[in-house]
């Protein structure tokens, strides 16, 4: 078969001055005086893709793992779209959106998602692969996809015809750009009348006498994404709307998006919480390809079969595997775990929490080793308190503070510090840093072997988070306590840090806590679930861990949503409020499980 040569060197990883240059003194066709690879002026060696025969030597050679060499059919090459610079990443197609359509994308981080956002919203130019050429004319990048709705989309972004209103990923960085109190800055992009229904709708009321610096990730991201839908526009990309909210949050702004959805606006939503994805969206487009590498845009399919597909790993229409394992779910509850129950339970008493007009009681409760113990509830009702107080940073209002021999914790928002990635998770896991095993089943899995020289200043969220979990899951530790270890993370990394996390917690017979909005997550790795109820930032209350059926069923009936099982995949599907599996469902009292 011919094939269409992608050569990436990663120049963050690549030390031409230490390693000798294996990648060019090792290169076969170069001993025939074919100069495939050659030191570039910026000292970093360039590949010559057309005259690279894929052999793969100068990627197994280079000690820091700074080259990959990918073979793609040669047909793909005539769909590249973008290409950042010489050996770099590309990404092969674009998504497309229709009027009255809500578009849904899902894919790996670093797979070329937030690129093909950025081009759609104008912000990055498609180059075509033309690196040497000057600035390649938008109206030729619309004609290059004639016949398609690609063509008419990117011929109005070109004649500048499309108003476009976009939420980027990242949130955080919004206060280090915006300035100024919520009220401030709603009012410069509402009405009056519209001023008091986004206030409402958004849950905004406290907030607007804030500054936007000192609101909560979940406070920013309701912000955020007000602001967006509240545009005057004709297309709203939307990056990761569900981070930092709870679930109930999270359905609410599904909802009010699909509302969102008129005769003529056209809306593409990236996210990685299935089941929100499933529930918000007409249509699905997947990427695929190796991170950091290159990109495939692959689609549009119907919501069910797309999200379905990527579960499954492989692409009928394109004879397609992308990934080796199935991502499975499992259609009833576990049964408790027999040794669970005889082993040396972990004791908590009635206790409570005040902080100012917020309290929180906590009901006595205990868990048992080699359990998982999901917690789930609203944001603002105490759930990181509880968290804190097992870890012994804070102290209950009955003036008790915890104190266990060994707790390893990883905070709701991670903190980078100035220091390597290798000198955390070496400090982390002491002598097990040195064994195969640990990175086998740790490092490699998350992808952090290309992450360990790198600064912990200079990493993505996803990234840190990535990091930090890996840090409080290295440490040898009777009680792991994890607050919200999904936020950022793409669908497969939540998958496999579950898988990790049941794995550590049953081999350490370690007592496992796991705070997180994702129900896929609590759902994968969680024995058992407590579920946290009250009145958020006024009052909360604890309840012991009961079992999954009888917790997640407590859980939704709370905030009025079922869920029905997908028969191939077996994953959670959200019903559509008033729909009749949703009132049978409310009827029953089987929110979550469905009775066989």
């Amino acid at each position: 078969m011919i094939t269409h040569r992608v050569a990436v060197v990663d120049r963050e990883k690549c030390d031409s001055k230490k390693c000798g240059i294996p990648c060019i003194r090792f290169c076969p066709p170069l001993r025939n005086n074919i100069e495939v690879i050659k030191m570039g002026e910026d000292g970093f060696p360039t590949i010559v893709e057309v005259l690279c025969i894929g052999c793969g030597i100068c990627a197994g050679k280079c000690p820091f793992e700074a080259i990959s060499i990918v073979n793609l059919p040669q047909e793909l090459g005539r769909d590249l779209v973008h290409q950042y610079g010489v050996n770099a990443f590309r990404l092969y197609r674009l998504p497309y959106l229709e009027k009255n359509t809500i578009v849904g994308v899902i894919g790996k981080n670093a797979i070329g998602k937030t690129t093909a956002l950025k081009i759609l919203a104008g912000q990055i130019k498609p180059n075509l692969g033309k690196l040497d050429a000057q600035e390649v004319d938008l109206k030729e990048v619309a004609r290059y996809f004639r016949g398609s709705l690609l063509q008419e989309y990117l011929t109005l972004l070109s004649q500048g015809n499309l108003r476009i209103s976009y939420k980027p990923q990242y949130i955080d960085k919004i206060p280090k750009i915006i300035s100024g109190r919520v009220r401030e800055i709603l009012e410069k992009i509402l009405t009056k009348d519209k001023f008091i229904k986004i206030v409402e709708l958004f849950e905004l009321s406290h907030l607007l006498d804030r500054d936007i610096s000192v609101l909560s990730g979940g406070e920013l991201q309701r912000l955020a994404i007000a602001v967006c839908i509240s545009r005057n526009a004709d297309v709203f990309l939307i990056d990761e709307p569900s981070a930092y909210l709870d679930i109930k949050q999270r359905f609410k702004i599904a909802s009010i998006i699909r509302d969102s959805c008129k005769e003529d606006s056209r809306i593409l939503v990236v996210d990685h919480d299935l089941a929100v994805l499933d529930y918000m969206v007409d249509k699905i487009f997947i990427i695929y390809g190796k991170p950091s590498v290159y990109g495939v845009v692959s689609g549009p399919f119907s919501v069910r079969e797309g999200i379905n597909i990527f579960l499954q790993g492989y692409i009928p229409s394109e004879n397609v595997r992308f990934r080796q394992d199935k991502i499975t779910f499992q259609v009833r509850p576990p049964s408790a775990e027999i040794e669970a129950e005889t082993s040396e339970p972990l004791y908590w008493p009635n206790m409570s929490k005040t902080y100012g007009d917020f309290k929180i009681d906590i009901i006595e409760g205990k868990a048992y080793r080699g359990e998982v113990i999901g917690i789930v509830g609203p944001n603002g009702i105490g759930k990181t308190t509880f968290i804190k107080i097992l870890a012994g940073l804070e102290e209950t209002d009955e003036g008790y503070r915890f104190s266990y021999k060994s707790v390893s914790y990883k905070p709701q928002y991670p903190v980078a510090r100035d220091v390597l990635v290798e000198t955390v998770l070496r400090e982390a896991a002491e002598k097990k840093f040195e064994s195969e095993l640990y990175h086998e089943e740790l490092i490699k899995p998350l992808r952090l072997d290309e992450l360990l020289d790198k600064n912990m200043l200079d990493l993505s969220g996803g990234e840190l988070q990535k990091v930090v979990i890996a840090e409080a899951l290295s440490r040898d530790a009777d009680i792991y306590l994890l607050d919200e270890p999904s936020a950022y993370l793409d669908v497969e990394e939540r998958y496999l840090v579950t898988k990790i996390l049941k794995r550590i917690t049953k081999e350490r017979k370690a007592y496992t806590f796991l705070v997180d909005h994702d129900l896929m997550v609590l759902d994968f790795s969680s024995s058992k679930l407590m579920v946290f109820t009250g009145q958020p930032g006024k009052y909360g209350l604890a309840n012991p861990p009961t079992n999954l059926h009888e917790g997640f069923n407590k859980f939704l009936k709370e905030i009025g949503i079922t869920f029905r099982r997908d028969p191939d995949t077996g994953r959670p599907r959200a019903n559509k409020p008033g729909s009749q599996l949703d009132k049978m469902q409310k009827e029953v009292g089987e929110y979550y499980y469905l009775a066989t």
